[in-house]
């Protein structure tokens, strides 16, 4: 499953034959990070995480979230107690782990687990195709030099750290309902 394909790109921008469709590949690899980074894994994927439960919790909390499943809990050194998965309880949303015995995880552990979502939501599809062409837009100067896209119809507000301006308000509205609650990344 991946966010967006080179097709739904093309239909996006209104584009048929296929001169470009190796430059626009580009653009629609690219735009994965930008929107994980903002709302989690979209494009399942196995994720491994290091928690330190040396002196005892009774849950540990993900990294990385959304998760479709948990893999397993193994010690990280030698003489750790292993957990089976089906003894223990993961909410999805949250990452949280608990044990289902409400036990105390213990020792350094590596926690493995299957991140992203089953389906990409069409939200999420159109945003991923919105951004493929405010970035493409902005690399094609319309007839007069103006760049098109670089008006009101694809404005940036506030930058996303790390990401500048390159996302616009109308694709940053379209994934708020999925954001990352603060502090998980």
């Amino acid at each position: 499953m991946a966010l967006l394909t080179l097709d739904e790109a093309k239909a996006q921008l209104n584009l048929t034959g296929d001169a470009d469709d190796d430059e626009l590949q580009t653009y629609v690899d690219a735009v994965t990070a930008p929107i994980e980074e903002f709302i989690g894994p979209v494009e399942p994927r196995e994720v491994a995480e290091r928690h330190d439960a040396e002196s005892g919790r009774r849950a540990l909390v993900l990294r990385t979230t959304p998760v479709l499943s948990l893999t397993s809990v193994e010690p990280l050194l030698d003489g750790g107690v292993s957990y089976a998965v089906d003894g223990l309880v993961l909410d999805p949303d949250t990452g949280e782990v608990r044990r289902r015995d409400r036990g105390w995880f213990r020792g350094l552990l590596l926690v493995t687990v299957q991140a992203g979502r089953d389906q990409t939501p069409t939200t999420v599809n159109l945003a991923a195709r919105m951004l493929v062409q405010h970035l493409w837009r902005t690399q094609r100067p319309a007839r007069g030099g103006a760049l098109p896209g670089s008006g009101e119809d694809y404005s940036v507000g506030q930058p996303i750290p790390g990401f500048g301006y390159a996302v616009p308000n109308r694709v940053l509205e379209l994934l708020a309902p999925y954001r990352l609650p603060p502090g998980v990344a």
